[in-house]
């Protein structure tokens, strides 16, 4: 028992500084204003890279807002979306269950940027191309399958039993899902929500390709890792802080 408990132990602090350490690596280079290989820490530390985000002329605030929005627009579309489709998938039978699967998450196999390339010429045939709304949509066909397959957990027969219940007493299908389901499904919903946020949020080469002069944070920050390490250590560091907000968040929920 002692030794189980303490391999468990180990394997926590591990975990921990597994996700800790590289967190503190870019922390560092955010702050190393000179850092030459093969040194181990850095010569001259500063906030050269701190600077560059707060300056008015880096666009990082805009960056930050378009991506926030984007990412908001797709993960309400993905629920919205996502919620009938995951009732009919937890509906049907189980071999067609897993052929449904596989369809939904084929896009995810496609490179980004050629489904961003496609996408971008029937966007300018449509004229909303170069838009927040444009690269929410193209988001969309990422978010949208996390989100089905998460939800679709949450359609357990227990929770079948209680909508039915519900229905005998005479709630409406509107009361059904505001009463029942949406509350029943609150762990799902915010699992997905969270999953949606984060896939969004960290888009690169679909943005890329529609959003045109629709910066978000993602894209911003590839180009520095080459040129300039510290600034690129810096907005990683800020690209970082609404995933750990989202997964505080639902971990809050788990505990309710």
């Amino acid at each position: 028992m002692r030794e189980r408990r303490h391999a468990r132990r180990l394997l926590i602090a591990m975990l921990a500084i597994a996700a800790v350490l590289p967190v503190l690596t870019l922390l560092v280079r955010a702050l190393a204003d000179v850092w030459r290989a093969p040194a181990v820490l850095p010569q001259e530390l500063g906030l050269r890279g701190v600077r560059y985000v707060l300056s008015d002329g880096a666009g990082v605030v805009e960056a930050v807002v378009n991506g926030a929005l984007i990412a908001l627009l797709a993960t309400a579309g993905a629920l919205a979306l996502g919620w009938p489709a995951a009732r009919a998938l937890a509906a049907a039978p189980r071999r067609v269950r897993h052929v449904l699967v596989l369809a939904i998450a084929m896009p995810l196999l496609v490179p980004q940027y050629a489904i961003g390339a496609g996408l971008a010429e029937w966007f300018i045939r449509l004229g909303v191309t170069d838009t927040v709304l444009a690269v929410a949509l193209a988001h969309l066909i990422y978010t949208l399958p996390y989100v089905v397959v998460v939800l679709a957990g949450a359609f357990s027969r227990e929770l079948i039993e209680l909508e039915e219940a519900a229905a005998t007493v005479g709630a409406g299908p509107l009361q059904r899902l505001a009463l029942v389901s949406l509350p029943a499904s609150r762990t799902a919903l915010a699992t997905a929500a969270m999953m949606a946020l984060i896939v969004s949020w960290s888009q690169y080469g679909t943005t890329l390709a529609i959003g045109g002069e629709t910066t978000t944070l993602a894209v911003m920050l590839v180009p520095f890792a080459q040129s300039d390490p510290q600034i690129a250590a810096t907005l990683a560091i800020l690209f970082l802080a609404p995933t750990l907000i989202a997964l505080a968040a639902v971990a809050r929920t788990l505990r309710t």
